[in-house]
């Protein structure tokens, strides 16, 4: 019986020591991983955190994933709106349901899209959603009439020019 009793306590002490070193292991590489994580998003925000402006560190370029005074006359643009989302690094603006002032039986929803770094006009698209409400309270999707909003972008086009006119000096 003593001679079972020492293999089985050397091979007991082994699990505990392999699990011990498990547990190290796993405590090390959540660490890593974290320390990893937090170099990722040092490296995502640069320097300053959401630089707008897009310096250049080196080669490569940090801010926004979009043109910033897109960006910037989107929102600009958009204030008199509740932001539901609003992602600069992929260029997307989504707006909450607003309904105009004196006119509560219509609101109006905006989606932006920035689709490039370059202020050009293409590198913009705008989708407007309309609704009314019914005598029985339930919202009716209503058509947008195109000029809107092509009159929109340009707005938005005009305000990111005046952006751009106002930084260069």
């Amino acid at each position: 019986m003593k001679s079972l009793t020492l293999p089985l306590l050397a091979l007991s002490s082994l699990c505990l020591v392999a699990c011990a070193a498990d547990h190290v292991s796993e405590e090390t590489q959540t660490k890593s991983r974290e320390e990893r994580r937090m170099k990722g998003i040092e490296k995502l925000f640069g320097e300053e955190p959401l630089a707008f402006g897009g310096k250049k560190r080196g080669s490569e370029e940090v801010g926004i994933g979009v043109n910033s005074y897109l960006w910037r006359a989107s929102l600009d643009t958009l204030s008199f709106m509740p932001i539901a989302s609003a992602d600069p690094f992929g260029g997307v603006i989504i707006t909450d349901w607003f309904s105009p002032p004196g006119n509560a039986h219509e609101r109006f929803k905006v989606n932006v899209f920035i689709l490039g770094r370059q202020l050009r006009s293409d590198g913009l698209k705008v989708s407007l959603f309309r609704q009314e409400r019914e005598s029985s309270g339930q919202w009716i999707d209503k058509t947008v009439d195109p000029q809107t909003i092509i009159n929109l972008e340009d707005v938005i086009l005009t305000r990111a020019r005046h952006f751009r006119s106002t930084s260069v000096k």
